[in-house]
């Protein structure tokens, strides 16, 4: 049994900046084998408690324990590799010391088969065995297969064969910091810490670095805004709010059910005192001066005195409050495009076509350069198609959330943004507006210029609001928003009484949003019925489908009408898999009840670790990592049973 010992700590950390606490009382555990998600706000502090973890920050307060000669891997945002090396070369100088290890077996081969040595010697003899000892090592450190690794992560990342002596000071800066991820992937660090891993990547390259981490054979720490990505990867979620951190087990989606019932939880016990509080208050103000009672009256206001008063549950600042309401209804056909062609001045796509229905929320999605926002462009009228045109229905009235934020001016303060467009509004009006998008007081009387990304991002959607439109495009909205705002934005979206019809890689936002998904390539437009999961089983029912007719071909066994030979046989497996439906259900259900009396058990092991005393006395902590041990591996036996059972269930349905 696997023993997944803790290899950080942070015990009770502070943080002050010009004598103000940044944050206190943190603590934070790792173990080797830990997929950890750290979220929080912009600003809250996340980064700089990963440069304390890494020595590139003081600590104020408490301390950082690690194992001995933790080796830790950090990629910060957008940090570029930066060598005169090739690709190819930059990669293999990971693999130094197996370089040398390999030239020394082949000069011990050559001395071993040299003609004038005897086979019975001594000396044939220690250089054997010197031999074995190099070789093992070199076996066991991958030696005969670190050629494929590099390959392989490479190509991960969109680098083929062609590109390995490409020297890395002429490439892109994007390309500079994937290639940064891929060296760092290779060094495999016990800890890899990574910030923003997702950023710049398209989805293609996303779900292979899913994969490949997935394995990771050291413990992870991310920072990220991608949701679907941490819900893929980490099993637990630190949040960096109010001043601390707090810990929650599960993905990103767990953790936003929990602090859910967290909130609601401490909204029921502040509604409670309060209630208590104003009972208290009431009997003080009436019997404080009635001679008969005021020794009660004295007595209940030492007692509201004593009260450890809890305070109102917020966050850590506002949040923005998006809504888009339209002033009117369109008809039912909102928009059709038939058989188009988009592009510049050569074809990006064809044939292009869409049938938008009122209430309808489609996504588009396909890899870069495939001209999904040329597409939106062209359905506005802003670069023609190439071939067809675009037919809006009856009262459709549109606004588009351009990813470029080309409609904003620089030289015009956040209010003029939106007082210009609305003239007639009060000007109290405008900045209430502004408000509920978090521009408040000076706020208002920034540049557009000296804007930041959120910033822009969020001065456009209050644009948009204001325009209340009936039909919604939006290109990648949810860029620059943190995920505060990526939520309020999803809410609002849903609570939207049109059609939308937008273009994103956000994969978490388009399993929110999208009733539809319409996939764009060269070779035009393909719709799925359904959210972006919907969307990805059935690209790989229809994968499996090809390569079993292929299969089939190459076996020199053809048969008439393969597709639907191949659904009457899928029809007739799944009429027999349904007799066992409720039977699986049933065991899905008792086996998830497991995981979380399971989980609960480790959370309240996993606390009481990261108590000072006991993290300092050795027995106590020995025998909770044996317990621990112990939860583990019936966690990860029952996470087996329930990933098999759940995947019959999900082929059953």
């Amino acid at each position: 049994m696997a023993k997944h010992l803790i290899i950080l700590q942070a015990q009770d950390l502070t943080k002050r900046f010009n004598g103000e606490n940044i944050f206190s009382k943190v603590n934070l555990a790792i173990q080797e084998k830990s997929r950890v998600a750290l979220v929080g706000r912009n600003g809250a502090g996340k980064s700089t408690l990963v440069k304390m973890i890494i020595g590139e920050q003081s600590i104020d307060g408490g301390q950082i324990v690690t194992k001995k000669n933790l080796t830790i891997g950090y990629l910060a945002q957008d940090t570029g590799l930066d060598s005169d090396k090739t690709i190819y070369a930059e990669m293999e100088s990971v693999f130094a010391g197996l370089k040398e290890q390999e030239a020394k077996l082949h000069s011990l081969e050559k001395q071993m088969g040299a003609p004038d040595i005897d086979p019975q010697s001594e000396e044939y003899e220690t250089i054997s065995s010197q031999y074995d000892n190099i070789r093992a090592d070199f076996e066991q450190h991958n030696g005969y297969g670190y050629d494929a690794e590099i390959r392989g992560v490479l190509h991960g990342f969109g680098f083929g064969e062609s590109d390995y002596d490409h020297p890395i000071n002429e490439l892109s800066g994007g390309q500079k910091t994937q290639l940064a991820m891929a060296k760092l992937l290779l060094e495999k660090p016990e800890l890899l810490i990574l910030d923003e891993p997702t950023n710049h990547l398209d989805v293609e390259t996303i779900t292979w670095l899913e994969g490949y981490i997935q394995n990771y054979s050291g413990a992870l720490l991310i920072i990220s805004h991608d949701r679907y990505f941490l819900d893929r990867i980490v099993n637990e979620v630190y949040e960096m709010s109010q001043g601390t951190l707090h810990h929650f087990t599960g993905n990103y989606t767990d953790y936003t059910k929990k602090k859910d019932q967290l909130v609601e939880q401490e909204w029921k016990e502040y509604e409670k005192q309060q209630a208590k509080i104003q009972k208290l208050q009431t009997f003080v103000d009436k019997n404080i001066v009635r001679a008969s009672t005021t020794k009660q009256a004295q007595a209940r206001r030492k007692q509201l005195e004593k009260m450890d008063k809890l305070q109102k549950p917020t966050g850590d600042s506002k949040t923005a409050r998006f809504s888009f309401s339209p002033k009117s209804k369109s008809g039912n056909n909102v928009l059709n495009v038939a058989n188009a062609a988009v592009g510049y001045t050569s074809v990006l796509a064809e044939p292009v076509n869409l049938d938008v229905k009122r209430h309808q929320a489609i996504a588009i999605v396909g890899p870069n350069g495939v001209g999904k926002s040329t597409l939106l462009k062209s359905i506005l009228g802003i670069i023609p198609f190439l071939k067809g045109k675009a037919q809006f229905g009856t009262g459709v009235d549109t606004g588009y959330y351009d990813q470029e934020q080309a409609s904003l001016h620089a030289s015009k303060t956040v209010l003029e943004e939106l007082w210009d467009d609305h003239p007639t509004t009060p000007e109290g009006d405008i900045r209430s507006i502004l408000g509920s998008f978090l521009f408040s007081g000076d706020d208002v009387a920034k540049m557009v210029h000296d804007l930041s990304g959120g910033e822009k991002a969020r001065l456009l959607l209050t644009k948009l609001a204001m325009q209340h439109n009936n039909f919604l495009m939006l290109d990648e909205p949810t860029n620059h928003l943190d995920i505060d705002s990526r939520e309020v934005l999803e809410k609002a979206l849903n609570q939207f009484d049109g059609t939308i019809l937008f273009v994103s890689h956000d994969r978490y936002f388009i399993n929110k949003i999208a009733t539809a998904v319409v996939e764009l390539s060269r070779k035009g437009t393909t719709l799925y019925l359904g959210n972006y999961d919907y969307y990805v089983d059935k690209k790989d029912e229809q994968e499996a489908i090809k390569q079993h007719a292929a299969e089939k071909n190459a076996a020199n066994n053809p048969e008439p009408k393969t597709v639907v030979t191949t659904d009457k046989k899928n029809y007739e497996i799944n009429k027999q898999v349904q007799k066992e439906h409720r039977k699986l259900a049933r065991e899905v259900d008792a086996l998830e009840t497991k995981l979380d009396q399971l989980t609960k058990s480790k959370d309240s092991i996993e606390t009481e670790m990261t108590k000072p005393d006991v993290f300092n006395d050795l027995g106590k902590l020995q025998d909770l990592q044996k317990q621990l041990d112990s939860i583990n591996a019936q966690i990860k036996e029952t996470e087996s049973s329930w990933e098999e059972q759940s995947l019959k269930l999900e082929d059953n349905e």
